[in-house]
């Protein structure tokens, strides 16, 4: 019998090939739907290019240097910058007036963060970016023409407030490029920060004054004589608009699939066969294991131990800048913003050096996890040195304070990438980005209240230099090396849990 009504091959062929023809008429379908889709058209590119996507990687790079470089440029002249607002009744209140300063970015990055994460994930990556760099180029550029403090205070909490790059930029770099590139589009945002730290003190410390500094020039009656810390945020707003333009050529990687018809697709699909049913069942579980992040000791132990260094850091850095070019009489060093932003550059520079060159060796004999605790004892050893540095005068001191300043980088660099390491570890590949957007966001939280709560205690100090039982500066050194204490003695049990993974290795 040729075939027939009896269940021979020939009549249950058609009804094999009828579910291999519809998914295949599905794809057509999904495909043409889904032509228009920026996030496909990227996605299929990585497809069909093995290689490191280098020009959108470069465009990653130099995005992320200029929206991180109004942090680092502003520590070398915000002493001279509140003095010359006259907002300080007198000299040992400038430091008090400029932690807030300080602040008021951090603040506006932590009100904004989420929402800036939502926006990207409802509207695309792109247009964040894009609104991040122009933010950059419009508030920075009235920061540098500030005429009172509190339009000083008002620009620069805007630009954190509208600056919403950190966490977009990272799902961007982790999407234009082929999984086993994403580690490397990651590391690009990071590396552009520790350039930040060189470039952004260079541009600050011998940038702002010009007229001042660069007598032949730049004239005192020019804009740049007018307004002295104008140029730094200038340049920097230049920078910016140019990373801007290049922000034409990045590719959207959000896939937009509103349209009805994918839809309708979408819905036949999930009625004809059970594997939505097991998608939907593991986004569920995903759901849950959200929930219980905060519950993982394992990970919030290390998100706490990242906050408290973040907040000691932070701190540092505000007291350091307004320390180094302090008055004598009130025992600080008396430094230039030259100075100052040279001593940063350096050991920007060499922090760079140390964790492209050193730190890998480190890792590798010691491990990520073990040089932890020697990095945070050693900051705290040095920085009880420092009050002392005032009794240096020239070159000697120069020479000492850029060693200083380079050794606390170092070992504040190594704490860092071990805490990182730690919040990664503790919890699955899949949790990783809800775990860094908790701790994104609790850091920020502790970096806003750094500056403000280091210039109240600057302030306090230099009008406190005699008359209790240590000199005010002292005193400052002491308590900033006790938000250090507090997270060592966090990094020992029962208050830290070391992940699981760490443990067996």
């Amino acid at each position: 019998m040729a075939g027939g009504e009896d269940g021979s091959p020939a009549s249950a062929a058609p009804l094999l090939l009828l579910p291999a023809a519809r998914e295949e008429r599905s794809r057509r379908r999904r495909r043409r739907c889904r032509e228009g889709c920026p996030g496909c058209r990227v996605e299929e590119a990585s497809k069909s290019r093995a290689g490191v996507p280098y020009l959108n990687f470069f465009y990653i790079w130099v995005v992320c240097l200029t929206a991180a470089l109004p942090i680092q440029s502003l520590f070398p002249y915000l002493y001279f910058m509140i003095r010359d607002l006259k907002i300080a009744k007198e000299e040992q209140d400038i430091g008090f007036y400029a932690g807030f300063v300080g602040a008021t970015y951090f603040l506006g990055r932590t009100i904004s963060a989420v929402p800036w994460g939502m926006f990207a994930d409802k509207y695309g990556r792109k247009p964040c970016i894009v609104i991040s760099i122009l933010s950059v180029v419009v508030f920075n550029t009235l920061f540098g023409l500030s005429t009172t403090y509190w339009m000083a205070i008002v620009t620069r909490g805007l630009l954190g407030l509208l600056c919403g790059i950190l966490g977009p930029i990272k799902a961007y770099a982790s999407e234009v490029c082929r999984k086993e590139h994403q580690a490397l589009g990651i590391s690009l945002v990071t590396s552009s920060r520790a350039i930040a730290l060189v470039i952004g003190p260079a541009i600050g410390g011998f940038l702002a004054q010009p007229a001042k500094k660069y007598p032949n020039l730049f004239s005192e009656e020019s804009i740049f004589g007018r307004f002295p810390y104008f140029l730094p945020c200038f340049v920097i707003s230049v920078l910016a608009a140019g990373s801007c333009i290049a922000c034409i050529w990045l590719p959207e990687t959000l896939h937009f699939h509103s349209d009805d018809k994918v839809e309708a697709i979408d819905e036949l699909e999930a009625q004809a066969g059970d594997s939505n049913l097991d998608a939907r069942m593991a986004k569920e579980s995903r759901g849950e294991s959200t929930k219980s992040l905060l519950k993982n000791w394992q990970l919030m132990s290390a998100v706490i131990l990242y906050c408290i260094f973040s907040l000691h850091d932070t701190a540092y850095l505000e007291i350091f800048s307004l320390w180094a070019v302090s008055s004598r009489k009130f025992r600080g060093l008396s430094l230039t913003s030259q100075d100052v932003g040279t001593v940063l550059a350096v050991s920007g520079f060499g922090v760079l050096v140390y964790q492209l060159a050193i730190y890998p060796f480190l890792s590798k004999y010691f491990g990520p996890i073990k040089p932890f605790r020697p990095a945070a004892v050693l900051s705290i050893l040095l920085l009880a040195t420092y009050p002392f540095m005032t009794n240096l005068h020239g070159p000697e001191l120069k020479i000492l304070i850029n060693i200083a300043s380079l050794l606390k980088n170092m070992f504040a660099a190594t704490i860092t990438i071990a805490c990182n390491i730690l919040q990664n570890t503790a919890v699955t590949q899949e949790q990783r980005g809800v775990a860094n957007g908790i701790s994104v966001t609790l850091m920020s939280m502790f970096k806003a209240v750094a500056p403000a709560a280091a210039g109240i205690l600057f302030s306090w100090a230099q009008k406190h230099i005699s008359g209790l039982f240590l000199p005010g500066d002292q005193i400052l050194f002491l308590m900033l090396n006790m938000v250090s204490v507090i997270g060592l003695v966090l990094t020992f049990k029962p208050f830290f849990s070391l992940p699981n993974a760490m443990s067996r290795s």
